[in-house]
């Protein structure tokens, strides 16, 4: 193929690798809203409990960190239909991708909260707050302000995760690539054209979390807790 030749294959399928796009963005929203949900309280009781209690939130941070996302996702896409749950493609998608976030965010959180001072919490329940309040309107503002930059990671590295899917046929960015493939076999432009699709997403997430971070930091405060490994 001439350079001529390989743009135009390239703008031709544009068009339908940004569908598949739409459906990474909206996976990668939706895994890390519902990890989010779900990260808050199982950072509170692996914080502040000791014990029984403390054991399930233990466990499931360290099996969906010590996992891999892949296993994950057979799980419940291949796995739960044997115990009498059949969920679609998307459904089984979304549920192991938030749950692989809900892990990681929960220690993002986590350290954020052992990172702000015991001694507000101790001074809010002295005014008279109930725990939980306390917990609410002086510690949890700080926690997620001071997790941001851990957290901005997550969204950077959620965008690529989505991938995975394609073991499973969803049809996102990466899928929709596979499948042109499949019909064209021009493998090179393709390829080229859904990394540079992954890039431009990547970078303009990234200046954005950037933007949030610099907009909320606590000047001087700082987690320690870092993000995933790429």
């Amino acid at each position: 193929m001439t350079l001529t030749e390989t743009l135009r294959f390239m703008w031709d399928i544009l068009p339908e690798l940004l569908q598949g796009l739409e459906v990474t963005i909206q996976l990668t929203a939706m895994s890390l809203a519902g990890g989010f949900v779900l990260a808050v309280p199982v950072a509170l009781v692996r914080t502040y409990t000791r014990g029984p209690l403390n054991w399930p939130a233990t466990a499931f941070v360290e099996l969906f960190r010590g996992t891999p996302l892949l296993v994950q996702l057979y799980v419940v896409y291949y796995g739960l239909p044997e115990l009498g749950f059949v969920l679609d493609r998307l459904l089984s998608a979304w549920i192991a991708l938030f749950l692989n976030s809900a892990a990681y965010q929960s220690e993002y959180i986590r350290g954020a909260i052992q990172s702000v001072s015991r001694g507000q919490l101790l001074a809010a329940r002295a005014l008279g707050m109930r725990s939980l309040t306390a917990f609410r309107w002086v510690v949890l503002p700080q926690a997620l302000r001071l997790a941001l930059p851990s957290w901005s990671n997550e969204v950077a590295y959620m965008v690529k995760y989505v991938s995975v899917v394609y073991m499973i046929a969803v049809g996102e960015l990466f899928t929709r690539g596979q499948l042109i493939i499949t019909r064209t076999w021009k493998v090179g432009p393709t390829l080229f054209t859904v990394a540079l699709i992954y890039i431009l997403v990547v970078y303009a997430v990234t200046k954005v979390m950037d933007h949030v971070e610099r907009r909320f930091r606590i000047p001087g405060l700082e987690t320690g807790v870092e993000g995933r490994e790429a």
